[in-house]
């Protein structure tokens, strides 16, 4: 007769892929996870949870700065609206300081989350509101394809025990090379096609950030 350990073990070795075994609880993430995988999935749902607020606030935000017409009209016709539109420009990237120094300081993190939400919103209104919607329409089919894609992709990875986290120096030092060439380009101007070069190539290197960051998002963070 064979013993309760080896039937087990035969019902393991049969067992469809993808299925959780009761006994064991669910299956990991990906190799050598340490955590209980229902504390990890509870971090993961919280952080797509707020990234799915933010994305409804851009929405709604962004859409009545292009139905309203006098707002974007304000910001574009007036030197006032023109500041505040420089403004509301840097602020996101203002924001980020203070949010990686307090982002376990609650409800001060939350806070400066809205702050950064709601002015990069004013600025893609902004942005769509002298932009044709067909072009606005292809932008968010594309972003949604590539990210959720690209998301899946690095969870089905990661089960695999594939690592991303060599990404992190290339990227950075990626980004400097955008900044500078922006900046490059604000002073010397050198025409449309340098202008979807530097669009393409920072599409490639955002796709990398969302291996990347997705990555952490499972293991690190």
């Amino acid at each position: 007769m064979p013993s309760i350990g080896t039937t087990r073990s035969m019902l393991t070795l049969f067992q469809p892929y993808g299925k959780n075994d009761t006994e064991a609880g669910p299956r990991p993430l990906y190799p050598m996870m340490l955590e209980p995988p229902e504390v990890r999935w509870a971090f993961i749902r919280k952080i797509y949870s707020i990234i799915a607020i933010q994305l409804l606030a851009t929405i709604a935000v962004a859409a009545t700065v292009v139905t309203v017409r006098p707002i974007s009209h304000f910001f574009v016709g007036t030197g006032a609206g023109l500041v505040l539109y420089i403004v509301l420009i840097i602020t996101p990237f203002v924001t980020l300081c203070p949010l990686y120094y307090y982002y376990k300081r609650h409800p001060v993190n939350y806070l400066l989350l809205g702050v950064f939400t709601l002015s990069l919103a004013f600025a893609v209104g902004l942005t769509c509101a002298f932009t044709s919607g067909k072009v606005i329409l292809e932008s968010v089919i594309l972003t949604a394809v590539v990210v959720v894609a690209l998301t899946l992709y690095t969870f089905w990875a990661a089960r695999r025990g594939h690592d991303f986290n060599f990404l992190g120096p290339f990227l950075f030092g990626a980004v400097l090379v955008l900044m500078v060439f922006a900046l490059i380009q604000v002073v010397f101007p050198l025409g449309r096609i340098s202008v979807m070069i530097y669009g393409c190539l920072a599409s490639i290197i955002f796709c990398g950030y969302i291996v990347y960051d997705t990555d952490n998002l499972i293991k690190r963070y």
